[in-house]
């Protein structure tokens, strides 16, 4: 992890490690109008770019293809993700599918087929999934609505580049979704089964606490260098294994979101953030309620209420409120989704997801009480 401005200047000598033949991933442009793309090439002058652009906010699997059928045709020695999750993403996959015989979806679907994999360099855009140090991904596919994670410790990037200043320039509702999705990664490791993971939870909480100083102020002041860094190593942090270590247990929001992006191509962030409240009610129970007074208190301090349940409730209303106050739309109607696919997504979640392992077990009509509650 190389963390900081001006980081960049050590590409060259990150890349001639692995080769010449580059393979440059990323996505719609945004990295032209900042800049960061000439950079790179006046950086990379000795070396052969390939370009792989367009990448999609929920990365396809036809996107997939074409960057591992560039790697073969091109003889890559080494990929250079520049974007967000996505575009690192997309490029985790890549690069094992550069290697493979078969079909790119092949290996989301059957992780244990991945391989060799084609080292794998980033330079961070956006503060939001952490894939910069780990090794999952999530791709979409667009013919069969599915989207799904895959990874492989072979997949972990090499080498990070986090500049925050490379963050000044993102709208503001990226700045807001990526929070969202930071916080989800560590609340969906916090509301665990296991317990007693007593340094697991502190890190958790504090890392919760970052979130909520920090998003505000940056979206006041995009320039905030300390607000970015901050939001930028939360995003490392919350989902480089550390917090979930020793943690069993499915996730809960997750795969119901996945459901959203794969029918409704929604941002992450903000389909997690729509969500997470509502998922909480559902998970409030006399099992769960200390849990939740924990949640209240480290993360919101909150004082101790007599009646825990209105504790537990008050921290819940206040994750909802925070996301709305950062400018994200807190019902599926307002991002465009309507009732008519919930039966099928809530299927899809439960196969796909392992709700059965979650915090509170979900089955279809416990996923179909919680989307309703979101309209």
């Amino acid at each position: 992890m190389l963390f900081g401005k001006g980081q960049i200047t050590q590409l060259p000598e990150v890349l001639a490690r692995y080769g010449k033949n580059v393979l440059m991933v990323y996505g719609g442009g945004s990295i032209k109008k900042s800049g960061i793309y000439d950079t790179v090439h006046e950086l990379l002058n000795d070396f052969t770019i390939t370009e792989l652009s367009g990448v999609e906010p929920n990365p396809h699997h036809t996107t997939v293809q074409r960057g591992a059928d560039l790697c073969k045709k091109n003889k890559i020695d080494v990929i250079l993700a520049v974007g967000g999750g996505s575009v690192i993403d997309c490029s985790k996959v890549v690069a094992a599918a550069a290697n493979y015989k078969g079909e790119a979806w092949d290996l989301v679907i059957h992780p244990e087929r991945i391989d060799k994999v084609l080292p794998i360099v980033t330079i961070l855009t956006l503060a939001a999934t952490g894939s910069e140090m780990n090794k999952g991904a999530v791709i979409t596919n667009t013919d069969s609505q599915l989207k799904l994670g895959t990874g492989n410790w072979n997949m972990i990037p090499k080498t990070s580049i986090l500049d925050p200043t490379y963050l000044y320039t993102l709208p503001a509702i990226q700045t807001a979704a990526g929070a969202a999705d930071i916080m989800s990664h560590v609340i969906e490791g916090y509301f665990k089964k296991t317990d007693d993971a007593f340094v697991q939870d502190r890190f958790a909480e504090g890392i919760l606490q970052t979130v909520l100083k920090y998003t505000p102020i940056a979206l006041e002041n995009p320039t905030d260098y300390p607000a970015r860094a901050n939001l930028m190593w939360a995003s490392s942090m919350a989902l480089n294994g550390l917090l979930g270590a020793g943690k069993e247990g499915a996730w809960s929001c997750h795969p119901i979101e996945h459901e959203l992006s794969a029918y409704y191509d929604v941002t992450h962030g903000i389909g997690l953030a729509i969500l997470t409240p509502r998922w909480m009610r559902y998970a409030l129970n006399e099992t769960t309620v200390d849990k939740f007074c924990d949640y209240a208190r480290n993360v919101w301090h909150m004082e101790d209420n007599a009646n825990k349940f209105e504790l537990a409730n008050e921290a819940i209303d206040a994750t909802e409120n925070f996301f709305r106050e950062i400018g994200i739309p807190m019902s599926l109607k307002e991002v465009g989704i309507n009732d008519s696919k919930f039966e099928v997504m809530a299927e899809k979640a439960v196969r796909y997801g392992g709700l059965a392992n979650s915090y509170v077990p979900l089955d279809k009509q416990a996923v179909l009480k919680i989307l309703n509650a979101c309209r």
